[in-house]
């Protein structure tokens, strides 16, 4: 699977805002959202992803995670909060073991070209994530 993704879909279950803190960090104000209540239910699950691959209506949420998503790649996620970190660990986690499809039609379209797949990749492996 592959890491550069683990990025994207951890800020989007969290629903990580654009609007950085002190331009240090992501706006930490949705760090309550029950990631795994989103994990478990098809129907919020398929909203985010829906969201993201501009197919369906996004929450405002939703719609801050677009505007952030290529930042975030970028940097690591460095402006994420240790909350945010950990939920991405465990998005990642469970998207690569039960949710393949979503996760391939999602690096189809955030990393086309593979550059963060590579980047990621060997942090990936460290991390014991499956790549």
């Amino acid at each position: 699977m592959k890491f550069s993704l683990f990025v994207l879909v951890a800020v989007a279950l969290v629903a990580v805002s654009a609007k950085p803190q002190a331009e240090t960090q992501y706006t930490t104000k949705f760090d309550s959202i029950d990631v795994d209540q989103i994990l478990q239910s098809d129907r919020l699950l398929e909203g985010y992803f829906k969201c993201l691959m501009e197919t369906g209506n996004c929450t405002p949420e939703g719609t801050e995670l677009k505007k952030v998503l290529p930042d975030a790649l970028q940097t690591e996620c460095h402006k994420c909060s240790e909350k945010q970190k950990a939920n991405t660990e465990k998005v990642i986690a469970f998207l690569t073991k039960n949710k393949k499809d979503l996760w391939k039609q999602l690096a189809a379209k955030y990393d086309p070209e593979g550059v963060y797949q590579v980047k990621y990749e060997e942090k990936a492996k460290t991390a014991g994530i499956e790549v």
